[in-house]
């Protein structure tokens, strides 16, 4: 059974998200402010977070933020429409999607679980990939779960883990945000896709020793991204 936390400050938004993860087999804790989160992910074994941006004490983003340094739990975002700049600042910080109120049921739970399945599989099995790959000085052992640059290991969130695992599996080849999303999520984007390019940004600041000419991570324009370099198995 997985620990799902609920963080919002209003209770009726907690409340309904417990209806509707309560039609999938997850132990439910909830927080009304980012410290409270923060405490919650401390003392417990959290599994997947849902956290709202606008709350005292401590905003989502900040709680987010804090959360990095101790767990690397999936932490999907609550956000107003109004709120793109905060959508883009989680992710950042190391949130790995976001939901845009008003939820839709269905939604929701499709996005805990493509989240729940990728923090378990650190992004799964593609027809029998090798446990360790490598390009020019990046190696990724899906076995330990360890990234190395250069010989440094460097530390990914699970999303961040599972897109650089996509791509080092399928050197050369370019995908476009919306296949690496339906890819890496396991799900149609359903206008969400623009968090892909976040993850990239992300994912070259600690790969790459100058992200805004990367050696690696490749950016072909109008097109996607691709891993570029020597190859090995």
């Amino acid at each position: 059974m997985y620990n799902i936390l609920i963080c919002d400050d209003q209770p009726d938004i907690v409340n309904a998200l417990k209806i509707y993860l309560s039609m999938g087999e997850y132990r439910l804790f909830t927080a009304y402010t980012g410290r409270e989160a923060v405490a919650m992910v401390k003392q417990h074994e959290i599994h997947l977070i849902l956290m709202d941006v606008m709350m005292p004490e401590m905003d989502g983003i900040a709680a987010t933020q804090e959360i990095r340094k101790c767990s690397n739990a999936p932490i999907i975002l609550l956000t107003a429409k109004s709120e793109n700049e905060d959508k883009v600042l989680g992710l950042n910080v190391g949130a790995d999607d976001y939901i845009t109120k008003p939820f839709v049921p269905m939604e929701v739970l499709a996005r805990v679980r493509s989240q729940l399945r990728r923090y378990t599989t650190l992004g799964g099995k593609t027809q029998d990939p090798p446990s360790q790959l490598t390009i020019g000085g990046i190696t990724l052992d899906d076995e330990t779960k360890v990234v190395t640059v250069d010989g440094e290991p460097v530390s990914l969130t699970p999303t961040e883990f599972a897109i650089l695992r996509f791509l080092m599996a399928h050197p050369g080849k370019v995908f476009s945000s919306k296949a690496l999303y339906q890819a890496v999520w396991n799900e149609v984007p359903l206008g969400s896709e623009g968090a892909v390019a976040v993850h990239i940004r992300h994912l070259r600041e600690k790969i790459e020793i100058n992200p805004s000419d990367p050696r690696y991570l490749k950016v072909v324009w109008g097109q996607g991204y691709k891993m570029e370099g020597e190859h090995s198995r």
